[in-house]
């Protein structure tokens, strides 16, 4: 085999197609029955409802992903962009909406919460544009951030350093740029996007409330769509998928990658292997002992936060809902101090996605609902049914307060911390692969190249992070290191290969499809 790609996860198949397209022999093995990983659905008498993320933001990196391979991302998936990006709840009655628009916020803010706080979310929009602005190219698009990279923002850009605020944590500096608490609990949500306390994250991580106020799509149909558009593209490019497949054993002979060997005992020689699963898989001993040191020491702990996830179809008791919605909690700080000790939140906020309110279409009957709460990380492999039920009273007395409740109540349909990581081994249902606690975390992480030849990592758990966009960027560098890698190997100049790809360059070049290849 030439190329192999373990996991089928949404960085495994962006792998998967640049390097079909670029004239690659691909062979991916999954272990599950669908593609996608964390982006699953669970099916219910209203249809499939999503049970991972819920939508598209970044919009540009598929687009170009999509461009790369010759095609156009709206020929393969309907996206609905959200004008609207969520509405937040208080328990004291306070309702706002956020918005695409920055002046429509600030007039939504200032209706709300006063002029005053219309004038303080413009500064801190602006703020953490700047940092978007900034660092997108240099950290999340670079194979390999580096110190250096930062530096030199800072020397071209010296203001930069302030609104990075580097010796605060997230929460210090919304504390001190909004008067209006329950702005600055908001805001600091989006640490836990990437799995994350805002009262430990470092405030540079402000800037993720650009990758959503730059805009929010929904995926008609789900957004398992993705993932089955990029296999179906693949596999036009002759890539196979291999599903229900465990990778049992990754062996390496001489500091390079030399065979797998799948649960059932065959074994396959290959040149080339991308690892889409946690890291930890790898420096744990999971996928054999010859691949144990293919990384740095420690490049995944500590670990991100897990999540309690529901998934079910129903009628709410409230008819003000949008595709997205956020239901506070009472006291800011009490969820992370319950997470940080390695406890069920006993006051969450409660993200609520209405998945059937984005269509623009009409509803009738039983609307499907992911409901998702932060939760510790775990290394257990069950789930007691005692926390299973804490879990359903916390989860849904809480809304219950806030007004909302479902008819019929929903029964056991709870993916917890133990499911995923059953679901992908070694992460300890760590959703977000390692914390994001620190400002140099971001230099910790597993890059796409590891030490053992051949061997290279596509993923959330590695550089540039957690998330769909940040995954499929994963899955990119992860194509042009290996592609780069085979030109420097090569011993001819500019020498045509298999698809017509150039071996004086890295860039992606169409392989015809099995069905034109004559």
């Amino acid at each position: 085999m030439d190329v192999v790609i373990i996991g089928a996860g949404i960085a495994g198949l962006a792998t998967a197609l640049r390097l079909a397209h670029a004239g690659r022999d691909v062979d991916v093995f999954e272990t599950h029955a669908d593609v996608g990983g964390k982006i699953r659905t669970l099916p219910t008498e209203a249809g499939p409802v999503d049970a991972g993320p819920t939508v598209l933001t970044m919009r540009r990196v598929f687009d170009e992903l999509f461009a790369d391979v010759g095609e156009s991302l709206g020929d393969h998936l309907t996206l609905l962009r959200q004008d609207k990006l969520a509405r937040h709840f208080w328990a004291d009655g306070h309702i706002l909406d956020l918005y695409e628009s920055k002046e429509r916020n600030i007039a939504e803010i200032t209706q709300v919460f006063g002029s005053h706080s219309g004038r303080e979310y413009e500064r801190f929009h602006n703020r953490t544009k700047l940092l978007f602005d900034s660092f997108e190219a240099p950290m999340m698009r670079a194979p390999e951030p580096s110190r250096a990279g930062m530096a030199s923002v800072v020397l071209r850009k010296p203001s930069i350093l302030s609104a990075m605020a580097p010796h605060r944590t997230m929460a210090q500096s919304l504390a001190r740029e909004f008067s209006e608490p329950k702005l600055a609990q908001l805001f600091g949500r989006y640490a836990t996007y990437v799995g994350g306390s805002p009262y430990r994250a470092p405030s540079l991580l402000s800037l993720i409330w650009q990758a959503e106020a730059g805009g929010v799509w929904q995926a008609q149909g789900g957004m398992h769509t993705l993932p089955q558009a990029l296999k179906s593209l693949a596999e036009k490019r002759g890539a196979r998928f291999h599903m229900n497949t465990r990778v049992a054993e990754i062996a390496s002979h001489a500091g390079e990658v030399s065979e797998i060997e799948l649960e059932s005992g065959q074994r396959h020689r290959v040149t080339t292997i991308v690892f889409n699963g946690d890291p930890a898989a790898l420096t744990t001993g999971l996928m054999g002992d010859s691949v144990t040191q293919a990384t740095a020491e420690n490049p995944t702990t500590p670990r991100s936060y897990s999540a309690n996830v529901w998934s079910f179809a129903a009628t709410p008791s409230r008819d003000d809902l949008e595709l997205h919605n956020v239901f506070f909690g009472r006291t800011p700080n009490q969820e992370f101090t319950d997470l940080e000790q390695g406890q069920m939140p006993s006051d969450p906020t409660v993200y609520v996605h209405a998945q059937d309110r984005g269509a623009r279409t009409s509803r009738a009957g039983a609307e499907r609902f992911e409901i998702i709460l932060n939760a510790p990380p775990t290394s257990s492999p069950t789930t007691d049914q005692g926390d299973i039920d804490r879990c359903r009273t916390i989860t849904f007395s809480t809304l219950k307060t806030m007004g909302l409740s479902f008819s019929p109540a929903p029964g056991d349909t709870l993916t917890p911390p133990a499911m995923f990581n059953h679901l992908f081994p070694a992460s300890n249902g760590a959703l977000y692969g390692r914390s994001p606690h620190g400002l140099m975390t971001a230099f910790k992480r597993p890059t796409a190249r590891t030490k053992i030849k051949g061997l290279y990592l596509a993923g959330g758990g590695c550089h540039p992070g957690a998330g769909v966009p940040m995954a499929t960027l994963s899955g990119m560098h992860a194509a042009e290191a290996i592609l780069s890698d085979q030109t420097s190997a090569s011993t001819s100049r500019r020498t045509a290969t298999h698809g017509g790809m150039s071996t004086g360059s890295a860039t992606m070049a169409a392989k015809p499809s099995p069905s034109s290849a004559s």
